[in-house]
C-alpha cells in the first residue's frame, strides 16, 4: 500500500501534458526525466524523436532513414572489420526502427478512452501502465527473435518488407568478399577467356551492349520488321525488332548443358529437377529438356521477350514454370557473382584508382520480377529455386525464415470442401493457397537463399498484381514506392489469362512503373551503377517472359506497347483451325449475329443498342422464359442490370459480388421460371463452375473470353427437363474487334467467312442428329 500511495502522490505531482504522456507512451516525459542512481525501466522502450505523431506519420517520417543495402557499398573500399561495424550498426538501426513501431503498437493496447480526464488517479491506471511496459518489453524481444510478416497487410507502407533484418551483413553482395563465391566466378571467367568464349555468354552480350542514342531513338520510333518461323513444337512464330535484322534462327537439335552457359550449380541440378517431365528415351538420350521447354529455353536464354499463349494448368503448366525458373536463376547467380568477382578486384585495388569496369549494377539490386496470381504459384516457384540450388549436392542449402514461407503460402488439406464436382481444369488452376494479395523478396548467393528480404536486398521479387498494386499505390498517396522496379531486367508474368478475370488495371499500373528512374538514391554507389541504367535505358534492355492460356486484346497490347527488348520480341501466333463449339454435346440452333461498330471503343455502346433495340424484344414473350444471358464485362453487367430494373423486366441475376444466399435464391427463383431472365457473369462463372439448371434461350452478350466456356454454358442445357429439346435456342453477338474469340469458338475457316460475308446472321447446329 506503501508504494501505490507513493505512486499516486507522483503522479499528482505531474502536470497535465506529463499526464497525458504518461498514458499514451507508458513513460514520463522526457524533457521532465528527473535524474536517479538506478536505471529506468522504461528505457527499454524506443520511441521517434516526435513521439507527438501517430504512429503511421512516424512510419512516414522514419522512411527514408531506412538503410538501403547499396548504402554499404562504400564500404567495399575499406577494411573487412569496418564494413562488419558498419553492418552492425545498420542491424542495429532497423532493429532499433522495428521495436519503435512495436512498442508503439503495445501501447496501444492501454491508452484510455477520449473521455477520460486527465485528473484521474486511481491505482488501475499505474497498473496498466506496468503491464504497458511489460507488453513492450516481451514485443521488443519477440520483433528480434521473430520476423512477423506484414507483406500482405495494407496498413503498412512502403516499408512494410523491410522484415528480415537478421540475415542483412550475409546476404549483402557488397560487402562480401567470398573467396568460394569469386574464386568460381574468376575460374569461369579465365577458363572462357582462354578459350576465346567470352563474348559468347548470353548475359554478357546482352548486358554488355552499349546502344547508341540514335539505336534507342530507332527503338522508340522506328516500326518494327517482322518474319514468321515454324518450329517444331511451338508452331508458327512471329520475330518482331526495329534494331536486329530479321533472319532465321532455328532451336539446337541437340542440348548442350555448356553451350547453354548455364552457371555453375544449374549444370549438375536441371537434369535432376526436370527428370519429372523426361520421358524414358529422353532421359536415355541424356536429353535434360523437353521439346517444349527446349524451345522455349533457346528463346529466353537470348535474351528475347518472348509471348507464349498456350500456356495451360492441366497440360504445359509445369514444363513452362520449371523452364522460366531456370532461367531466372541462372540469371541472378551470374548477376551476382559479377559483383562479388569486382568486390574482390576493387579490394585489393588502390582506393585511389578509378576504374569503370566495375560498373556491374543497376540503381536498385531486384533484378527479375514474376508475377504470379496465387501465394499456391508463389509455393511453387520458390520450391523450384529451392531444388535448382540444392540438388546437385548431399547438403542442402540455408533457406532462412523457409518455415514461416510454408505457414504463409502452403495451404491446409481439411480446407477444401469436399464432394464439391468442378471441371478438371478449374481444379488446377485453384489449387492450393489461392489467395491472391502477396509480395515477397528473395535473395540468392549459390550456398545459401534468403525469403522475406527487404525489397531493395533483394535479387528476385515475387508478387501478385494486388500485391504490387497496393505497394506502388496512386498518384497522391503519401506512402508509395515504386522503386525498386526501376531495375528489373527480366520481367515474367505467368497465367496472364487470370489477371483478366482479377483486375488487369493492376498490370497496366505495373507496366507504367517499371524501368523509372528511382526518386531516391537509396544509398547506391554511382561508380558501380552500368551506364544503360544512368541513361535511362533499362526498359530496353528488360526482358519480358509472358505466359497466357489464350490470345486476348489487351494481353497482346501488353506485349506490343510495353515491350522495348532491342534484342527484339517472338510471339507464338498459332490458329485454333477446330473451334470450342465441336465440344457441345445437346442438339442445339447456334444463331450469330453480327453487329456493325466503327471502333473497339464504340463496340460497346453499339453492341448495348443493338442488344435491346433488336435481340430482347424476340424474348420478352412468356413463351421465352428461362433465359440466361452471359457477359463477360462487370461493367456491361451493370448497365444491363439498371436497364431491366427500369423496365421492370422479371429478371434476376449472378455476378462475382453477389452472396452465398442471394445466389442460391437466383438460381431457384430461375429453375421453377418466377424469373424469366438471369443475367450472369463471365468472372462468377471463372470463380465457382455452379451448374445453372432450368436454361432453355441463350443469349451471349458477347463471346466468352476462355472458349472452352461456351461449350460449359451450353452443355448445361443438358440439365434441363427432357421434351424440351426442341424450343432451345442460342443467340450469339459479334463484331469484327472479336475475331481472336470468334475463331477460338468456331475455328479460323468459319470465322473469316463470317467476318466478311455480307451477311449478318449465321447459322450453327450441334448435337446428335447435325
Amino acid at each position: 500500500m506503501g508504494r501505490r500511495k507513493a505512486t499516486r502522490q507522483l503522479i499528482s505531482s505531474l502536470s497535465k501534458k506529463q499526464k497525458k504522456h504518461l498514458k499514451e507512451f507508458g513513460e514520463e516525459h522526457p524533457f521532465y526525466d528527473k535524474v536517479s542512481g538506478r536505471e529506468e525501466t522504461t528505457e527499454i522502450c524506443e520511441l521517434p524523436e516526435n513521439s507527438d505523431h501517430s504512429s503511421s506519420e512516424s512510419d512516414g517520417d522514419s522512411e527514408p532513414e531506412q538503410v538501403s543495402v547499396y548504402h554499404k557499398l562504400l564500404a567495399t573500399l575499406k577494411t573487412a572489420p569496418d564494413a562488419n561495424n558498419e553492418e552492425d550498426d545498420e542491424n542495429e538501426s532497423e532493429e532499433d526502427g522495428e521495436s519503435e513501431e512495436e512498442a508503439e503498437m503495445g501501447s496501444e493496447g492501454f491508452q484510455e478512452g477520449p473521455d477520460d480526464k486527465d485528473g484521474e488517479e486511481d491505482e488501475n491506471e499505474v497498473q496498466d501502465q506496468e503491464e504497458a511496459k511489460d507488453t513492450a518489453n516481451q514485443t521488443l524481444g519477440q520483433a528480434q527473435a521473430d520476423e512477423t510478416d506484414t507483406s500482405s497487410d495494407p496498413r503498412h507502407g512502403a516499408n512494410e518488407e523491410f522484415t528480415d533484418v537478421k540475415h542483412e551483413s550475409e546476404f549483402s553482395l557488397e560487402t562480401n568478399f567470398m573467396d568460394e563465391e569469386s574464386g568460381d566466378y574468376c575460374a569461369e571467367e579465365s577458363e572462357s577467356s582462354s578459350s576465346g568464349m567470352v563474348s559468347e555468354d548470353p548475359f554478357k552480350q546482352h548486358m554488355n551492349k552499349e546502344l547508341e542514342e540514335k539505336e534507342v531513338g530507332c527503338i522508340s520510333e522506328c516500326s518494327k520488321s517482322t518474319i514468321q518461323l515454324k518450329w517444331p513444337t511451338l508452331g508458327q512464330l512471329v520475330f518482331s525488332s526495329t534494331l536486329q535484322q530479321s533472319r532465321t534462327f532455328k532451336p539446337d537439335k541437340e542440348t548442350d548443358l555448356k553451350r547453354l552457359h548455364l552457371h555453375k550449380p544449374l549444370e549438375s541440378t536441371w537434369p535432376k529437377v526436370n527428370s519429372r517431365f523426361l520421358s524414358t528415351l529422353t532421359k536415355q538420350n541424356s536429353h535434360p529438356f523437353t521439346q517444349l521447354q527446349k524451345e522455349l529455353f533457346c528463346i529466353m536464354n537470348v535474351y528475347k521477350d518472348l509471348f507464349y499463349p498456350e500456356r495451360t494448368a492441366l497440360g504445359n503448366g509445369e514444363e513452362v514454370r520449371h523452364a522460366y525458373c531456370l532461367h531466372a536463376v541462372n540469371h541472378v547467380l551470374k548477376a551476382n557473382a559479377q559483383v562479388l568477382s569486382n568486390n574482390a578486384k576493387r579490394r585489393d585495388q588502390k582506393p585511389s584508382v578509378d576504374n569503370d569496369d566495375f560498373r556491374d549494377q543497376g540503381l536498385t539490386r531486384p533484378k527479375v520480377l514474376i508475377v504470379v496470381p496465387f501465394r499456391e504459384s508463389a509455393l511453387r516457384v520458390v520450391q523450384i529455386f529451392i531444388s535448382l540450388l540444392e540438388s546437385g549436392s548431399k547438403k542442402k542449402i540455408d533457406v532462412s525464415n523457409k518455415k514461416r514461407f510454408k505457414g504463409e503460402f502452403g495451404s491446409d488439406p481439411d480446407e477444401k470442401p469436399p464432394n464439391l464436382k468442378r471441371p478438371e481444369d478449374y481444379e488446377a488452376v485453384f489449387a492450393g493457397n489461392i489467395d491472391d494479395h502477396f509480395r515477397i523478396g528473395i535473395a540468392i548467393l549459390q550456398k545459401s537463399m534468403r525469403l522475406y528480404a527487404p525489397f531493395y536486398s533483394s535479387d528476385i521479387i515475387i508478387a501478385s498484381p494486388l500485391g504490387l498494386r497496393t505497394i506502388i499505390g496512386a498518384e497522391g498517396e503519401k506512402k508509395r514506392d515504386f522503386d525498386f522496379l526501376s531495375s528489373i531486367e527480366i520481367l515474367i508474368i505467368d497465367q496472364a489469362d487470370v489477371y483478366l478475370m482479377q483486375n488487369w488495371e493492376h498490370i497496366l499500373h505495373l507496366m507504367n512503373h517499371l524501368n523509372l528512374l528511382p526518386l531516391e538514391s537509396h544509398g547506391v554507389d554511382f561508380s558501380r551503377v552500368r551506364m544503360l541504367n544512368l541513361n535511362n535505358w533499362s526498359k530496353y534492355y528488360r526482358q519480358t517472359l509472358l505466359f497466357s492460356a489464350l490470345q486476348d486484346p489487351q494481353i497482346n497490347s501488353i506485349f506490343n506497347k510495353h515491350c522495348f527488348n532491342y534484342r527484339g520480341q517472338v510471339a507464338v501466333r498459332n490458329i485454333p483451325l477446330i473451334g470450342s463449339i465441336s465440344r457441345v454435346v445437346v442438339q442445339l440452333p447456334h444463331v450469330f449475329r453480327r453487329l456493325e461498330a466503327e471502333s473497339s471503343v464504340s463496340a460497346i455502346d453499339t453492341r448495348f443498342q443493338f442488344f435491346i433495340d433488336k435481340v430482347l424484344p424476340e424474348y420478352r414473350d412468356a413463351i421465352m422464359s428461362h433465359t440466361l444471358i452471359y457477359v463477360p464485362s462487370y461493367f456491361d453487367y451493370v448497365r444491363l442490370r439498371n436497364y431491366f430494373k427500369r423496365e421492370e423486366l422479371n429478371f434476376t441475376h449472378i455476378c462475382e459480388y453477389t452472396k452465398k444466399s442471394g445466389v442460391s435464391r437466383a438460381r431457384q427463383f430461375f429453375l421453377k421460371g418466377e424469373r424469366q431472365f438471369l443475367i450472369f457473369t463471365e468472372r462468377f462463372h471463372f470463380y465457382k463452375r455452379y451448374l445453372i439448371k432450368g436454361i432453355r434461350n441463350l443469349i451471349f452478350y458477347e463471346l466468352p473470353t476462355y472458349p472452352h466456356f461456351y461449350s460449359e454454358i451450353c452443355n448445361m442445357l443438358k440439365a434441363t427437363v427432357s421434351g424440351e429439346e426442341a424450343t432451345w435456342t442460342c443467340t450469339v453477338l459479334y463484331s469484327k474487334y472479336d475475331a481472336q474469340k470468334l475463331a477460338a469458338v468456331v475455328g479460323v475457316d468459319r470465322a473469316a467467312q463470317m467476318l466478311q460475308s455480307k451477311k449478318n446472321v449465321h447459322l450453327f447446329v450441334t448435337g446428335e442428329n447435325e
